[in-house]
């Protein structure tokens, strides 16, 4: 078995927490921060077991970029 890393982002959706891996455009959600991150890795990790090898390279997004902008506001 070998390991791989992938993207959470994690925002606040009313009580709750909204979780999404952009790499592979699967998401999950949780009531804190944390449970929204490990429902994500769950959901990552059963996706990956259950797809196609042509399925996880068809959603697979080698490049992926998360960054800042500065935004001027009237």
């Amino acid at each position: 078995m070998t390991q791989r890393e992938f993207t959470a982002l994690i925002e606040r959706e009313g009580d709750g927490y909204v979780s999404l891996c952009p790499e592979l455009d699967v998401a999950s959600q949780g009531s804190t921060v944390e449970e929204a991150r490990l429902n994500l890795k769950e959901a990552v990790e059963l996706f990956l077991d259950a797809a196609s090898p042509s399925e996880i390279e068809a959603r697979l997004k080698s490049e992926f970029y998360v960054t800042r902008l500065d935004v001027a506001v009237a």
